[in-house]
């Protein structure tokens, strides 16, 4: 449950994020009926205080119902991205970034809809102070971000709206 003073997330999503949510929610209620399957014979074997079956399976069952009535609450009010911008050596939703830190230390990140962002994969989210930073930023332009080790300076090098290699 979204507390009462949560920051709002962006409603916004790349197709391939719209995709893979949508498939989440399906395998979900495919796994859903596994589990309540399995959650029936586990009742049935009697004393459920005890049936670590039953206690598992019960616990299992919340755990896909939260995120069921989330994507279901969610997912009617995301707003898919497809187009690619007209200025395309500025930085918008969607974008790949290659900035420099002032080591020469290069990284590409992607910004990307709050639903699908991935720190292994170095995709932001379009809420994030770094994403916030670099929003219509251009090719070359300088910005300066708070991180949790502190502010750093980074440079862009390059703007894409494909993947990189």
């Amino acid at each position: 449950m979204m507390q009462e003073h949560a920051p709002a997330r962006s409603p916004y999503i790349t197709r391939a994020g719209w995709v893979t949510l949508n498939r989440e929610q399906d395998e979900l209620w495919k796994k859903r009926r596994e589990v309540v399957k399995h959650l029936g014979a586990a009742a049935a074997e009697g004393d459920r205080s005890e049936n670590a079956e039953y206690i598992y399976r019960k616990k299992q069952l919340r755990e896909i119902d939260r995120r069921i009535r989330y994507l279901q609450k969610r997912l009617p009010t995301l707003k898919v991205v497809d187009a690619q911008p007209e200025g395309t050596d500025q930085v918008f939703f969607g974008a790949w970034i290659t900035l420099q830190d002032d080591a020469g230390k290069k990284n590409v990140y992607r910004i990307v809809g709050a639903d699908e962002f991935d720190p292994k994969r170095n995709w932001i989210s379009v809420d994030s102070p770094m994403a916030r930073a670099l929003l219509k930023r251009r090719t070359d332009d300088a910005i300066s971000v708070q991180t949790p080790g502190g502010r750093v300076e980074l440079v862009i090098l390059r703007v894409s709206y494909s993947a990189p290699g």
